[in-house]
């Protein structure tokens, strides 16, 4: 198979090349600008583009099939050879589909959590050496790469992404899927910029329940309002399996699961998590593995990158980086980091990064969120706001909608870092959360500095 990719240095879309590179194909592609960590990838499978930029004579009827990112407008010169030359074009999740068509598919969905209760998914069957492949939205430690395909496992785990599938295809990635076995852990409305509504957010999880095969499972987090309204009105052809936080207790910093009186380790924490790992358990149960079997494997999972990740530790301090951005993200990590270590301080740090954070239109939305840390952070820039072409937010119009009196809110990192390396760190834990960087804070020299003041 020859495959040209058009937009080749995104995330999902160079782990996908290098995917088809491993199983054989011959693969090209083109971008107007790669970034590390994708470009070093890349140029390691002789991949990166000699030159970056779009190249109509890329595109020849020789292509077996075109796959097209997000990233690529719908002008795009080589999109638009290949439109002309009627070659089959695919987006990342049609292509992914074609690949796991005769495979059983399973789809973890949900506003948060995705990527967790996949890796979780993946480590157990890795623990039990269980043929698998999978797409997963974050670079997991003992995996190369964020996708797998081969042409003998028999079964893909798919992340299943709420956001639109490519610039001619504006359905979510989700619905591409037609799940076997679906899993949906939570509806908190985010993409503002393209889900107008929350309930017509809500609406793409009812027909992504909707999609899942014939006689298939859907899996569900009866603890959200919405998801539960989904999982008890789906088909009647569907088994529906809920699900919600299991027994567990904390004891001297350590989370343990209570199973039929037994005390079960984890080194992961928060009620959040402990719901990710029964939804977990059960997609296992429908992939014909035991509860014992899961929680043996369990016990040595360490969490997804940059999900609640510990950064650097000493014996009275630990720095957490999380991806957390949305309301419901916010409220979890927070509680969770507070719960697990009751008798420290907790610095939180949150910056608003994202189309939906940065709208004041939505930033009503974050009562509250914070309120659970001792000291509460919040960092935009304003810079980010201009380059989104959204109206101007002020650093009152924040307060005033996280509605809590011991916020401090920064407009400048530089200020930001100083004023937390100044802070005095005993008995106290850093919580840096967003789907950013604070604007070039380096998280793990930042974590070196605090563990050894």
């Amino acid at each position: 198979m020859n495959v040209h990719f058009i937009a080749i240095g995104g995330s999902a879309m160079h782990n996908l090349a290098i995917a088809l590179v491993k199983k054989g194909y011959q693969v090209s592609g083109s971008d107007d600008e790669i970034f590390e960590p994708s470009k070093g990838r890349l140029k390691k499978y002789n991949l990166l583009p000699k030159k970056e930029g779009w190249y109509q004579d890329k595109i020849t009827s020789k292509l077996d099939a075109v796959i097209v990112g997000m990233h690529a407008r719908i002008d795009n010169p080589e999109l638009q050879q290949a439109q002309k030359l009627g070659l089959k074009i695919y987006s990342y999740p049609e292509y992914l589909y074609e690949q796991s068509k005769n495979k059983k598919r399973v789809v973890i969905g949900g506003s948060h959590g995705k990527t967790t209760i996949t890796s979780m998914i993946l480590h157990v069957l890795n623990f039990y050496k269980l043929p698998n492949d999978f797409m997963v939205g974050a670079q997991l430690e003992g995996f190369e790469v964020m996708v797998k395909m081969t042409d003998d496992a028999p079964i893909m785990i798919l992340e299943g992404d709420e956001y639109l599938t490519s610039p001619i295809d504006r359905r979510p990635k989700f619905h591409l899927y037609k799940p076997d076995i679906a899993l949906i852990s939570g509806i908190a409305w985010d993409h503002i910029n393209v889900f107008p509504t929350f309930q017509n957010y809500v609406e793409q999880f009812e027909i992504f329940s909707d999609l899942i095969t014939k006689n298939g499972t859907l899996i569900y987090c009866n603890e959200d309002k919405e998801v539960q309204k989904i999982g008890s009105s789906v088909r009647s052809d569907l088994t529906a399996l809920p699900y919600s936080i299991p027994e567990y207790q904390i004891k001297n910093g350590i989370t343990y699961l209570i199973v039929n009186s037994n005390r079960i380790p984890l080194k992961v924490f928060g009620e959040h998590n402990l719901m990710n790992i029964n939804g977990a358990r059960l997609v296992c149960n429908e992939l014909e593995i035991s509860d014992e079997m899961f929680y043996k494997a369990i016990q040595s999972f360490a969490g997804a990158s940059k999900r609640l990740e510990q950064v650097a530790e000493n014996e009275h301090t630990i720095v957490f980086k999380d991806f957390a951005h949305s309301p419901s993200k916010l409220v979890a990590t927070t509680n969770a980091v507070k719960s697990q270590f009751i008798n420290r301080e907790l610095v939180a740090c949150i910056e608003l990064h994202t189309f939906s954070s940065l709208s004041e239109n939505f930033l009503s939305h974050y009562k509250g969120c914070l309120d659970q840390a001792d000291i509460a952070i919040v960092y935009f820039n304003p810079h980010t706001i201009q380059l989104k072409k959204l109206p101007p937010i002020t650093a009152e119009q924040v307060k005033k909608a996280f509605n809590n009196q011991k916020l401090k809110v920064y407009t400048n990192s530089d200020k930001l870092l100083q004023d937390i390396l100044k802070m005095d760190w005993n008995q106290k834990n850093l919580l840096m959360m967003s789907s950013g960087n604070f604007d070039g804070i380096d998280f793990d020299d930042l974590g070196k500095k605090i563990t050894n003041i």
